[in-house]
């Protein structure tokens, strides 16, 4: 273009000015005609043929954006002589357009020519501002060698380390967000191969998009400072398995990808096959579901105006999935952390800022850039990756619907809803009251969807990829949804409904027994006093626990303060969090795990170094007194809730005496300083072998034990947790196990001290007895069992539980030890 050559920094508009896009130059013209600067290919043309954007070799991109909002003319004095994908040499006529028009229509007609994919190549030789003539060079785009940020040249290292993937069901979602949180650190540039085919480490929508499956070989390059950490980093996450590793004996060799799951046929008359998502039954009425597309203009109003309303909608979206991640646990939490960390991804943004710029509106562009990366992941061939589709549907719809102001109406049904739709988004499952929708059922969709592992945690029966079929079931029709069995029955005749009602009804009526009790103190029918508390991850839980008769928190898991971030919370933030908690339980005593983090759960802002053997290293407590800030803090956070002697502390992860008493000492000099005299009792979690083994030792100095079984297990059998190729030998209810139980209750009974068990075991009706029998004397469950667990030991006396607990450790197997168990509460 001739004209006059100016840096970016004149640019009136900040899109350009600070470098959003890319680097380059700007060009004042003196005529109206755009010339090819390079060979290439012509990849966007914008339809109001103001801006123009070339692939050339080597991966670059270049962006020629004639004028600052010419969007808003509408095409008018712009005539294009290319089209999308035409092919042009240097010097060839790209765009004519009136100067004039230009001039008097826009804010300006200086033009940005900017590189727009900057991945290993770097703008060298910048021409100085003055005049210049089309064909007269104006900068290098060189591939170099070093990493260039700002104006500061850093010598750039490369690492490579290649990795077999040993996750169950490859780098979806999840994980790919998980692996972005680990690079935080490290400033080099970190790309994940597979085949020919890589991507940015840091963006989870183009990593998912590779198809990354397990026995995958993945190769990962670093370049930059700390290359070789960055990489070696990464791997070690990948080989850990993230808490989803699959035996490697069972990696799949090289076949065609899987097609997505099919529509179940069944050859009964008025019956729908369908995949179980959540398991079940619900007798209800139809009710369809259907939620239009937003509407949209998908012209913008000016460069910065939609820049400003795209930033502001992902904003207000960020917001709320952080409000909601803040008392979220579970299946919950990790789908939002997924959802979160979407939001962060450098291409996504990338894409939507230059749609923005190309003169599409906020929302057109947020469009632009997600829509072609959801179709990818569904024409993978890849079933699980076409479910993760969906997350990225509904993050569309989130954002675009912050960018305009609306807010789509609250879901709500009659009483006794089945509901039908051709697919869920998850945040329209977690809008569901189960109160009105009984069950539900889609057209497509896939079992290990999002969508699925909501519904199984709220309680509500799924069934999904009906296909077609579904369609033909009429509004208001009675409907049979039995999960279990995946079928849809169709205007069920009397006998059929009536059997259905009568298991559904006893199913009801054991649970109502249950919860109608549960307000009452646990006893047994001896009068024996147990205490039945449950297991907490939020504000949320400790209502709900409330709600169903917990008389306390006997665990409180405050992981989830501490992952997510970048930085560790302050001590007024975590005082805020238990104190709310705290207040939710009503006066109830709240016993708080100290942060276990470390090996499956790392944290950015404590590094720990790649570990051989995650679980048998720096974890539990040990990272607390390896970083003695944290710890303190946390203390000091505990200590802060009134009133004193409400919460309790606990510890995890101890194998001997000496860790106890360390954070004893921490313990008695943070009440020495904030002048609390009351006492604030301090517990362990016995985990390990070791501490069952020594139970009287660390009984003589801890206020109480609670057995966190799941570990205990791991620990006693040797056997990984995370680990399927073992999972069936993992039992807690292994002689072994019980064994370690019995020691570790004998040794906190000869020092007065009171057992509890916060693990897995707590929640298995067979496994109760066979505790309150070793003398365990306080259950902390899973919140939606407490009634039930309170109901079943009001049938028992300890006099037939200590004889059960007898019988149960002179069994030879786990095995036997069920067997027996199912006899016992038959």
């Amino acid at each position: 273009m001739a004209g006059w050559l100016m840096p970016l920094e004149e640019v009136p508009d900040p899109v350009f000015s600070q470098r959003m896009l890319g680097d380059g130059v700007a060009i004042d013209p003196t005529e109206g005609c755009l010339y090819a600067p390079c060979d290439g290919e012509v990849t966007v043309l914008q339809p109001t043929g103001h801006a123009i954007t070339l692939r050339a070799g080597d991966g670059v991109e270049l962006l020629m954006h004639i004028g600052i909002d010419t969007v808003q003319l509408a095409g008018a004095g712009f005539d294009p002589q290319v089209k999308v994908g035409d092919q042009v040499r240097a010097g060839d006529v790209l765009i004519r357009f009136d100067l004039d028009s230009v001039v008097c229509g826009a804010p300006s007609v200086v033009t940005p020519v900017l590189l727009i994919s900057q991945d290993g190549l770097t703008l060298t030789g910048k021409r100085g501002s003055g005049l210049v003539a089309p064909g007269e060079p104006i900068f290098t785009i060189e591939r170099a060698g070093t990493v260039v940020e700002a104006a500061t040249e850093i010598v750039g290292e490369t690492a490579t380390r290649t990795v077999v993937v040993p996750l169950a069901h490859g780098i979806h979602a999840r994980p790919a967000a998980k692996l972005r949180e680990v690079l935080v650190p490290f400033a080099a540039k970190v790309t994940i191969a597979k085949g020919e085919q890589s991507a940015d480490a840091r963006s989870p929508v183009r990593l998912m998009t590779l198809g990354i499956k397990l026995g995958d070989t993945i190769r990962i390059t670093a370049e930059g400072g700390r290359a070789d950490e960055a990489a070696a980093t990464l791997a070690a996450l990948i080989e850990s398995g993230m808490g989803e590793k699959a035996d490697p004996a069972s990696a799949p060799t090289p076949a065609p990808a899987p097609a997505p799951v099919a529509a179940p046929v069944s050859d009964e008359p008025g019956v729908l096959a369908g995949v179980t998502a959540a398991p079940g039954l619900a007798i209800g009425t139809a009710r369809f579901f259907r939620l239009p597309e937003l509407t949209i203009d998908p012209i913008g109003k000016g460069a910065s105006l939609e820049r400003a309303r795209l930033e502001d909608g992902i904003a207000k979206v960020v917001r709320a999935i952080e409000a909601d991640l803040s008392h979220a646990a579970g299946p919950m939490r990790s789908i939002l952390s997924a959802h979160r960390s979407m939001l962060d991804d450098p291409e996504l943004l990338e894409a939507a800022r230059a749609a923005v710029l190309d003169g599409a509106s906020a929302g057109q562009a947020w469009r632009q850039a997600i829509r072609p990366q959801a179709d990818l992941l569904r024409r993978s061939g890849d079933a699980h990756l076409s479910e993760r589709a969906d997350d990225m549907v509904d993050l569309e719809r989130r954002v675009v619907s912050a960018i305009e102001g609306v807010q789509d109406a609250p879901l709500v049904f009659p009483e006794g809803t089945i509901l039908l739709a051709d697919d869920l988004l998850p945040s329209q499952v977690t809008a569901i009251d189960p109160a009105q929708v009984c069950g539900f059922a889609t057209v497509r969709g896939g079992p290990t969807s999002h969508v699925a592992i909501l519904a199984a945690s709220l309680g509500i029966p799924a069934l999904v990829a009906m296909g077609s079929a579904l369609r033909t079931v009429q509004e208001g029709e009675t409907l049979i949804l039995d999960a279990g069995a995946g079928t849809l029955r169709v205007a069920p005749n009397e006998a059929q409904r009536g059997e259905a009602q009568a298991r559904a009804d006893a199913r009801k009526a054991a649970l109502a027994a249950a919860r109608a009790a549960a307000g009452a103190e646990a006893r047994l029918a001896d009068g024996t006093r147990i205490e039945v508390f449950a297991n907490l991850g939020s504000v949320g839980d400790a209502e709900r626990a409330v709600a169903a008769g917990a008389e306390g928190s006997g665990l409180l898991r405050t992981e989830f303060l501490f992952l997510d971030r970048e930085t560790p919370p302050s001590v007024a933030e975590q005082t805020a969090e238990y104190q709310a908690i705290a207040d939710a339980l009503q006066g109830r005593p709240l016993i708080i795990r100290l942060l276990d983090i470390g090996g499956d759960k790392p944290a950015p802002y404590l590094p720990i170094a790649t570990e051989e053997n995650p679980a048998l290293g720096l974890r539990g407590i040990r990272v607390g007194l390896a970083h003695p800030q944290v710890l303190e803090d946390q203390l000091r956070a505990i200590l802060g809730v009134r009133p004193i002697g409400v919460a309790r502390i606990m510890l995890p992860m101890i194998a001997s005496v000496g860790e106890l008493r360390a954070v004893r000492a921490v313990l008695d000099r943070l009440r020495g300083e904030l002048g609390i005299g009351e006492k604030v009792e301090l517990g362990i979690m016995v985990e390990t072998p070791a501490a069952a083994a020594t139970a009287d030792l660390l009984a003589a100095e801890a206020d109480f034990l609670s057995i966190g079984t799941n570990d205990l297990t791991q620990y006693t059998l040797a056997m990984d947790r995370g680990n399927p190729a073992v999972a069936s030998g993992i039992d807690g209810l292994h002689p072994a196990v019980l064994r370690l139980i019995a020691e570790t209750c004998r040794g906190a009974a000869a020092k007065g001290r009171w057992v509890g068990v916060c693990g897995g075991l707590a929640s298995d009706p067979l496994a109760v007895p066979i505790l309150i029998g070793l003398g365990v004397t306080e259950l902390s469950a899973t919140v939606s069992v407490v009634p039930e667990v309170k109901a079943l030991l009001a049938t028992l006396t300890l006099e037939r539980a200590r004889a059960h607990a007898t019988a149960a450790l002179a069994c030879a197997t786990a095995a036997d030890v069920r067997r027996l168990a199912r006899e016992f509460t038959a």
